[in-house]
């Protein structure tokens, strides 16, 4: 009876370590730090490409796969209210 006891609080605190790492994980993933990493990285990306081609203001132009993301990122709250509204009509 002891072991199973021994072995359920193991299986608890293995199961309490997982779900641990899925809420740092959880976290990482919305997190604002992540966000700007990616948008900044984007930018930087872009604007070496498009001075690689030659394009005309290409710092200026690499703004817009930038704010896209971020844009992409955000939960919008009066969007997403009307979207839950209108989810499943028809």
């Amino acid at each position: 009876m002891e072991e199973k006891v021994q072995k359920l609080e193991r299986e608890v605190e293995e199961i309490q370590a997982r779900n641990s790492r899925v809420e740092a994980d959880k976290a990482w993933e919305v997190s604002w730090a992540r966000q700007l990493f990616i948008a900044v990285s984007t930018y930087i990306i872009a604007g070496i490409w498009l001075v690689v081609i030659h394009d005309t203001f290409p710092w200026l132009k690499a703004f817009v796969p930038s704010v896209g993301y971020l844009l992409s990122v955000q939960s919008l709250p009066f969007i997403k209210k009307w979207w839950a509204a209108n989810y499943g009509r028809k």
